[in-house]
């Protein structure tokens, strides 16, 4: 008996999806999130994407290895109303022939178990709350800053939004006063905080992140606008962790330059201090894994 097969007749297994702009993640997760099996699947078109993810968990079941229900952290916008026959389907994406698919629709028929889907933001949160950073937190929020912003947000007990999540990277913040003329690389709005402090949006200007010294000025200013962002969130929730994690969080310079432009920002407003601001202010525990053991606390929901 393989080690595998043994892990199937020890604990329930369930499925999780971790669906990217780029990457969809696909695993069998034990309920204390140990991978028994997972897979990389390359983001092309709705069909292809989901029926090679198909393709995995139907591979596990037919070597003994079946998944009870399965949990998707999607990219979006979302739509979360569960009373709209359009539950999980993707809208308004700059994603190129993903506006309209619905994976919760597909896998529910492909696979005929219960499906659940969260933004991949949301997904992130649980997970961090659970085993991560955000533990023992009552108010956190994890925000990604990658070829996207967005934010999950955790409050009063559960995650905001309802029907509708928030889209934190729409935001407006104040222009850096060395970054007038940038237009924005926002489809939809220009300069909000995604126009300006995406991954895109830094390499629009300055080049690939990757190349540019961490004294670089498109540091500087990107930092500060997260600074704003992250700013107004602790006007309004004052949240014990704010997680920053993405592609471009990745750079080990960035979150102490957000941290410190945070600190100049509050000029010693409301008792904060650098001290709090340093504990607040915090890269992801989980690290890319987080979305995909999210989408494993999704599958074991029970509504």
């Amino acid at each position: 008996m393989t080690e595998n097969q043994q892990a199937t007749q020890s604990s329930p297994l369930v499925g999780a999806i971790d669906a990217g702009g780029t990457t969809f993640k696909c695993a069998v997760l034990t309920p204390d999130r140990g991978i028994v099996a997972s897979r990389r699947i390359p983001t092309t078109s709705p069909e292809q994407t989901f029926d090679q993810c198909r393709a995995f968990f139907n591979e596990n079941t037919t070597n003994g290895i079946e998944i009870k229900s399965l949990g998707i952290a999607c990219f979006g916008p979302l739509t979360l109303d569960r009373s709209s026959p359009d539950y999980g389907m993707i809208h308004n994406t700059p994603k190129p022939g993903w506006s309209g698919a619905n994976a919760k629709h597909y896998f529910e028929r492909a696979l005929a178990i219960p499906v659940h889907i969260e933004t991949d933001v949301n997904a992130a949160l649980l997970a961090e709350r659970q085993w991560g950073a955000a533990q023992n937190s009552e108010t956190s929020v994890y925000i990604t800053v990658g070829t996207g912003i967005g934010a999950g947000i955790y409050a009063n007990g559960g995650l905001l939004g309802g029907k509708h999540h928030p889209e934190f990277g729409h935001i407006a913040v104040e222009r850096h006063p060395m970054d007038k003329d940038f237009n924005g690389r926002c489809s939809f709005h220009g300069s909000c905080l995604e126009g300006l402090a995406s991954a895109p949006a830094l390499t629009d200007r300055f080049g690939n992140p990757e190349k540019l010294g961490p004294d670089h000025a498109g540091w500087a200013i990107t930092a500060d606008y997260l600074a704003q962002a992250c700013l107004s969130l602790i006007y309004t929730l004052r949240p014990e962790r704010i997680l920053l994690g993405g592609g471009l969080m990745q750079a080990p310079h960035i979150i102490p330059q957000i941290r410190n432009r945070i600190i100049d920002r509050l000029n010693n407003y409301a008792g904060i201090s650098s001290i709090e601001i340093e504990k607040m202010i915090t890269p992801p525990a989980l690290g890319e894994n987080a979305g995909l053991m999210g989408g494993g606390i999704l599958a074991l929901r029970s509504d």
